[in-house]
């Protein structure tokens, strides 16, 4: 049985969920941070995140990663560092696995659409969608709306990036319906998770743009982190082949980031004297985190991956198609509701913010593909860019 820092999040001290379940329906030896993590594995729009982008879109090579796979590989480092400092490693999994779920098709190029198309109706944002899709989309239970998750991983989720002092109107609906906060700074698993993530995609992304030929060594050894990575794992596997070579270095710059956080953490911990999970929430700052050194080098990572990767004439010439195919299936739906299934027409609201929001519902929690073939259905055929 794992001891926990008497910092970490305690499932035994939960504040609870939203809706009463009572004490008959428990299944089996779990407890509230668990359950959490099984609701979200085993929900729709968990499953719907593998035909959803990551960086590439609707890829046809069976190698690159889709928001699935970035999400179990967020949730494997974050269960190591939350492993290594005590914290519940429950939580941080089940935060990790659901950071992504609002994200509409196409990500952001799909999540710009969404927030043009409902401009004069509040915007949209992928993380007020996440706390939308678990809290009120996602039904699969008899007595209530949602997953009815914890509140602790709800209030992971609205804020793992930080505190939210203007929250837009889906994150303010859900804390309006279970206050989560928003001001205060999460607990340390959600702080986990995000640096996680960060963690991943900025690795992760680029063993993709090499395996898609959008990068090249030459130009990553312009970024000193990788650099002094590369010249390591050279001398370590002197006569290793450079692919084999490019794949241990993503390995072991992993490794490098995450020994950072946990020494940069525990540090910011001790220097706070931080005795509770309380007290994470109160320190008023972040307490999971890079060094100053860290920090810097990771942002230079991230500057040279948007610079040649993302904004990469080929990802940019497929996100403006995918941002074209939102974009008209909202204007099509919004024109004529009946091209919606008869489920989604069946609860259109009359009355506006709330029909346009649940059209963009509707567009929000589809896989990239199925946003493909009703586009083709709605509105006309489309010509996609080669691999898209």
């Amino acid at each position: 049985m794992t001891i926990l820092a008497p910092y970490a999040s305690d499932p035994a001290r939960s504040r609870g969920r939203l809706h009463d379940e009572g004490q008959g329906t428990a299944r089996g030896p779990r407890d509230a941070f668990q359950r959490d993590r099984d609701r979200i594995v085993h929900s729709i729009s968990f499953r719907r995140l593998r035909h959803k982008t990551q960086v590439f879109m609707a890829p046809d090579g069976d190698h690159f990663r889709v928001r699935l796979t970035h999400s179990l590989e967020v949730a494997q480092i974050g269960r190591t560092v939350a492993r290594t400092l005590g914290l519940n490693e429950d939580l941080t999994e089940a935060l990790c696995l659901a950071h992504d779920i609002g994200h509409p098709p196409f990500g952001h190029a799909g999540e710009r659409a969404l927030e043009e198309a409902l401009s004069g109706q509040g915007g949209f944002d992928h993380n007020g969608n996440t706390l939308r899709a678990l809290m009120v989309i996602d039904c699969p239970y008899p007595g209530w709306d949602g997953l009815n998750l914890s509140w602790e991983t709800l209030e992971g989720l609205a804020k793992h990036n930080g505190p939210v002092t203007a929250p837009g109107w889906a994150l303010a609906a859900a804390d309006a319906a279970f206050p989560l906060e928003l001001t205060q700074h999460s607990s340390l698993e959600a702080q986990v998770a995000a640096i996680a993530d960060d963690i991943a995609y900025d690795n992760h992304d680029i063993d993709d743009g090499l395996r898609a030929g959008l990068l090249t060594l030459d130009q990553l050894l312009a970024v000193p982190l990788v650099a002094r990575g590369w010249d390591a794992v050279r001398a370590r596997f002197p006569d290793g082949s450079p692919k084999r070579l490019m794949r241990e270095l993503v390995r072991a710059q992993i490794g490098v980031m995450v020994n950072d956080l946990l020494d940069e953490t525990r540090r910011r911990i001790s220097e706070a004297g931080i005795e509770t999970a309380q007290d994470v929430r109160a320190a008023g700052r972040a307490l999971c985190g890079f060094s100053d050194a860290m920090r810097e080098e990771e942002r230079a990572l991230k500057r040279f991956m948007y610079a040649n990767l993302y904004h990469h004439p080929h990802q940019l010439a497929a996100a403006d198609m995918a941002h074209g195919v939102v974009a008209g299936l909202y204007a099509a739906y919004a024109a004529d509701p009946c091209l919606m299934p008869e489920a989604w027409r069946a609860t259109l609201p009359d009355d506006e913010p709330w029909r346009s929001r649940h059209i963009a519902d509707f567009i929000a929690g589809m896989t990239d593909r199925y946003a493909i073939s009703r586009y083709r259905e709605a509105v006309g055929p489309i010509e996609l860019p080669e691999g898209f």
